[in-house]
């Protein structure tokens, strides 16, 4: 199953995108008979808003949710404008902000962050907890 959408920064469009990530996981159920814990949801939900919100702030132009769900696993990724690749920080409970990044690599079975000819893309794959 496969869901995709653009977007182009303006306010409300991480919320929308939500909502997409939602409809895709409520599909996904129903439609396919995948049993989604309500946790794996949660962690859909957060990888959707990390990735977006940081694209948003961070590259100019509009960007792209794919969401995508495999065997076991749903993959979600973003595409935008900017060539400069997110900074992963080291832990530290004490820094403002810049968490992101950190928080969608320990929800994700694997993150990638590949620069492409107009841009970037991160793609965060989360395995379902039971192997879907």
């Amino acid at each position: 199953m496969y869901r995709s959408a653009r977007y182009d920064g303006e306010p409300g469009s991480v919320g929308d995108a939500r909502r997409l990530a939602t409809e895709f996981l409520d599909r996904l159920a129903t439609d396919f008979h995948v049993l989604v814990p309500e946790r794996f949801g949660y962690d859909v939900l957060l990888v959707v808003t990390e990735l977006l919100t940081n694209a948003e702030r961070c590259a100019i132009g509009p960007s792209v949710l794919e969401l995508e769900a495999g065997v076991g696993s749903v993959v979600v990724t973003v595409w935008d404008g900017s060539t400069a690749l997110p900074v992963v920080y080291t832990p530290d409970p004490v820094r403002v902000g810049g968490h992101g990044m950190e928080i969608v690599s320990g929800v994700c079975a694997q993150v990638t962050t590949e620069r492409m000819p107009e841009g970037k893309r991160i793609r965060a794959v989360l395995l379902f907890p039971d192997g879907g």
